[in-house]
């Protein structure tokens, strides 16, 4: 398949997808931290007609988080929502038969839809909690096993523990169990337990 990793610069999604025999491309607005040949450097949204088979989009989730509600007050931000609302609906119109749009739990599941599937990084193996929230359009929900049982052996590691726990304000809860998922680039990258399962599952179809 002609798969599209949107928004992802690290292509760790995309790399997942090579390994398994797919004609994967990483697109956005930063240069590649991977094999440049398979990275699109540019606007996205000039490339959603190119052919694809499958997309899966990251569309940054700073002005569609519930995590940053306490700042949507701020002067200027509520144009910025309104532009991060209008680029994720690119991604759900786009002329792609199999599409998976990746986000953090917030306002899409209001202005759009609920989201097809929440997961955490810890279902596939990597010791975080972050909820990443899926929608998806004729793709399967991602499996897991949480636990051993007579059937299959758990995708699952031990659920983890915060370090820390941000609670202001009280009634928005954010959980940090490593210091450097703080970081706006590390936290916008896939984690690869997600990306092997995604491409494991999706590239079977």
């Amino acid at each position: 398949m002609r798969v599209l990793v949107a928004c992802e610069f690290c292509q760790i999604v995309t790399q997942a997808f090579r390994e398994r025999g797919h004609e994967a491309y990483s697109c956005d607005l930063l240069p590649t931290e991977g094999n440049p040949d398979w990275h699109i450097q540019g606007d996205v949204l000039k490339h959603l007609d190119d052919g694809w088979d499958m997309m899966i989009a990251h569309p940054p989730c700073t002005y569609l988080s519930y995590a940053g509600t306490r700042h949507w007050n701020v002067e200027g931000r509520y144009k910025l929502r309104l532009a991060a609302i209008d680029f994720f609906m690119e991604f759900v119109e786009a002329p792609i038969e199999r599409i998976c749009i990746e986000n953090s739990f917030g306002i899409m599941e209001q202005v759009y839809r609920p989201s097809d599937q929440e997961i955490h990084p810890y279902y596939y193996g990597d010791s975080e909690l972050k909820r990443t929230c899926l929608w998806l359009k004729n793709l399967d929900k991602l499996t897991y096993q949480l636990k051993d049982d007579m059937f299959a052996l758990a995708t699952a590691t031990t659920k983890p523990e915060p370090l820390s726990i941000d609670s202001t304000p009280k009634h928005h809860k954010r959980y940090f169990t490593d210091s450097k998922i703080r970081d706006s680039f590390l936290r916008a990258k896939t984690f690869s337990g997600i990306a092997k399962a995604m491409a494991e599952q999706w590239g079977k179809k």
